[in-house]
């Protein structure tokens, strides 16, 4: 309940604040709409569509930012979970899916605990940063382990639950933890500083991002506009380019 209480507060604190900033902490570019993006989006959005403004953090913080009334006028999130719980509570207009995205283990260059295979978490004394299980990524970590049977004897190694995906590639890179699992996209931000460990497909949990339009947003034609511009062939390239998988086929 403490934890809970102190998420609910921090969660607050950040709503205030975007709504006093116009966004949230993580910002870039300009222009007549809002994108409150999951942080593994970081990267690709403003290469996509350069002229809107965009926050950037975990799909949960963003979510919940929206409930308590911050200005966003699109909400793209790194899993269904979020656009459908927003859209079940009348604030978000039908959510529309648009990319995958595949886990992986990353561990920094230098590998000082000579981990070469998502098995050797298992060993005692490894320390592994995972993203919080209310985020995205973190509740895919926590599928993988699951999947792959070792879901016990890996989580007794965690030394921190970060709160978005870049938090977890941040500690990797500067070398405060032995491994982290992230999104392939993100490993691909920091060749050379990181190695990267695949996981295997049958053990790999279905990553989908989802878009949705804002029902409080002034601008619907403007958001619309970019929605559609994230399903074209041109986004779609872009998207592949920094690592996303395939939109995935609707359903029926």
């Amino acid at each position: 309940m403490r934890k809970r209480a102190l998420f609910m507060l921090l969660g607050s604190l950040a709503a205030a604040l975007v709504a006093a900033a116009g966004g949230s902490a993580h910002e870039s570019g300009s222009g007549k709409i809002t994108v409150f993006a999951a942080a593994s989006l970081t990267d690709v959005f403003p290469r996509i569509d350069a002229q809107v403004k965009y926050g950037f953090a975990g799909s949960d913080q963003l979510a919940f930012q929206i409930q308590q009334g911050a200005p966003a006028d699109v909400f793209v999130a790194a899993s269904p979970k979020y656009p459908e719980l927003l859209y079940r509570q009348g604030l978000v207009e039908k959510p529309i899916a648009f990319a995958t995205n595949t886990l992986v283990l990353v561990v920094p260059r230098s590998n000082p605990a000579g981990i070469h295979r998502v098995n050797d978490l298992m060993r005692p004394g490894i320390k592994l940063v995972v993203a919080d299980p209310s985020v995205p990524v973190g509740s895919y970590t926590r599928t993988v382990l699951k999947n792959l049977g070792m879901s016990d004897a890996v989580l007794k190694n965690v030394v921190s639950n970060e709160t978005d995906v870049r938090n977890v590639l941040g500690k990797i890179v500067l070398g405060e933890a032995d491994a982290g699992f992230v999104y392939i996209t993100d490993a691909k931000t920091v060749q050379g500083k990181a190695s990267v460990i695949a996981i295997r497909a049958s053990a790999q949990p279905k990553v989908v991002y989802e878009a949705a339009v804002v029902k409080s947003s002034k601008t619907k034609k403007a958001d619309y506009a970019y929605l559609t511009k994230l399903i074209r062939p041109a986004a779609q390239r872009t998207l592949r380019h920094y690592g996303f998988g395939p939109r995935p086929k609707p359903a029926g």
